[in-house]
């Protein structure tokens, strides 16, 4: 494929609009409509949200992971604590996160501050899992160099029969995170790239609300 085709990819947004007289006042709620809108239309994973961080070296990192709660507070996911994205998070919990339902032409952006997550609520999740996953999560040591795929398998399937009729350990290096957020922006796609961005940002104890050029 000759690269120079890329330059022909172009989509014209028209399914929706965004009026900032019709967002809610409070970004938690503009957003929980929007996902629910996800949930309803059965969109592929709707909960894939993009995770944004930087370690001291400042250098961004992005990867997919999925949300598992929201909260008045923020947005939780569950990580190991020491895979790449939480050895950034414990150098600069300053972090971003985005959500692009693509056949809704709507994305959301949100950046704020992580802290660890309620050890007792990671607990409960951990165990509401098949226990497929929770064996998973103690086989791993994410983002850690590993010589090859059998490594882990054979890894894997020797903690399947060690855990065949007893419990899962849980692991003290696993558990949730929470972003709490400063900052959101929706974004719903317009016709001729004059797409509608409406910010709110979080000051003075309040949320202010303002609309953006695209």
């Amino acid at each position: 494929m000759n690269n120079k085709n890329l330059n022909n990819f172009r989509r014209n947004y028209q399914l929706d609009s965004l009026d900032i007289e019709i967002c809610k006042n409070n970004p938690h709620e503009q957003f929980q409509d929007w996902l629910s809108d996800a949930i309803a239309a059965n969109l592929y994973e709707p909960n894939a949200m993009q995770l944004a961080t930087a370690g001291n070296n400042q250098q961004p990192c992005i990867r997919t992971v999925l949300l598992k709660e929201v909260i008045e507070d923020g947005f939780v996911f569950y990580t190991n604590y020491e895979s790449k994205k939480g050895q950034q998070i414990a150098q600069n919990n300053k972090a971003a996160l985005l959500f692009w339902w693509r056949e809704h032409e709507r994305q959301v952006r949100i950046e704020g501050i992580i802290e660890k997550y309620n050890r007792s609520e990671s607990e409960k999740y951990f165990y509401s899992r098949p226990k497929s996953s929770q064996i998973g999560a103690i086989t791993s040591p994410q983002s850690q160099i590993i010589p090859n795929r059998a490594f882990l398998d054979e890894r894997y399937n020797k903690l399947v029969a060690e855990y065949e009729k007893t419990k899962v350990p849980f692991p003290e290096n696993w558990g949730g995170y929470i972003l709490i957020p400063t900052l959101f922006e929706f974004w719903q796609g317009r016709e001729s790239r004059l797409h509608d961005r409406i910010e709110y940002i979080y000051e003075e104890n309040s949320w202010i609300k303002r609309r953006l050029a695209p």
